[in-house]
């Protein structure tokens, strides 16, 4: 699931593999209001590793008509934007992001979530890269389009009903927050006018399965540790959730790498759950 940088430079000649680009620029204001959402193209086209294509998360492999960025597509739209990026059997992929993995690992998760397991992220990103005395190119890069079948696994998305069971407390599972722990406490806004977290949530937040200089995941035993302590790795099923379904999904990589895959994803995230002023928030 995951690859150095320099093993992936010795197999950048193989003709089948794909390696995508699949940064996004996201500013949240102070007020609170809706994340201002830009496209990573133009750091893409400044300075991407060579052979990379660019996979636009934002616009391409969203739902264009959701209320809200980043939802996930239909099967049929991610299918047709997925082979126009030239992804399809026999077609190894690796992603990448510039800057914060989750971006990465938001394209991991789409492309299982539609029945495609052949992706690995790059361990630390484009700066693991530089950091390795690697090249860049400026070159942009298109694949030639392939026949993309997807494959859907409902069964790791949770609905906002879902998520109104485990908040009341009438289903039993793990309800876990990926947000840095003061925009878990409510200290802060997290994209939505309403800061806070949904009732029952524990917190992991992203940056505690992270190496804090490289942006590397930590070694797998103790990221065991870490997703003990939290009870997600009982037998309670585990919901993530963050701000906007970005964040959320560094976690559900991060319980993959020790062996739970089972874990879903609250998709609309605080995005959606605030959205409802009837939908209960907790504050510290």
């Amino acid at each position: 699931m995951l690859v150095e940088a320099h093993a992936l430079a010795r197999e950048l000649d193989d003709p089948a593999l794909r390696v995508f680009d699949s940064s996004v620029v996201l500013g949240l204001p102070r007020d609170g209001s809706p994340y201002e959402v830009a496209s990573g193209r133009p750091g893409y086209d400044a300075g991407h590793i060579p052979g990379a294509a660019f996979a636009d998360l934002a616009g391409e492999l969203s739902d264009p008509d959701a209320p809200h960025p980043f939802t996930i597509p239909s099967a049929a739209r991610f299918a047709a934007a997925a082979g126009r990026l030239g992804i399809g059997e026999g077609t190894p992929v690796v992603v990448y992001a510039q800057e914060g993995p989750w971006w990465a690992t938001r394209l991991w998760w789409l492309l299982r979530c539609f029945g495609f397991d052949a992706v690995r992220v790059l361990n630390g990103g484009l700066p693991a890269w530089r950091a390795a005395g690697l090249p860049l190119s400026d070159e942009p890069v298109a694949y030639p389009p392939a026949a993309f079948v997807a494959r859907p696994r409902p069964e790791l998305l949770a609905s906002t009903a879902d998520v109104e069971q485990i908040a009341s407390g009438a289903a039993p599972a793990c309800l876990v927050n990926a947000l840095p722990p003061a925009q878990f406490r409510g200290e802060r806004a997290s994209g939505t006018r309403r800061p806070g977290r949904i009732p029952r949530s524990v917190n992991v937040p992203v940056h505690t399965l992270l190496d804090a200089e490289t942006n590397r995941f930590l070694p797998r035993e103790r990221l065991r540790d870490e997703l003990a302590a939290a009870g997600l790795l009982g037998a309670a099923p585990v919901v993530a959730y963050c701000g906007g379904g970005i964040g959320a999904t560094l976690d559900l990589f991060a319980l993959a790498l020790v062996g739970r895959d089972d874990a879903r994803l609250y998709d609309g995230s605080l995005t959606e759950w605030a959205a409802d002023a009837q939908r209960p928030i907790e504050r510290d």
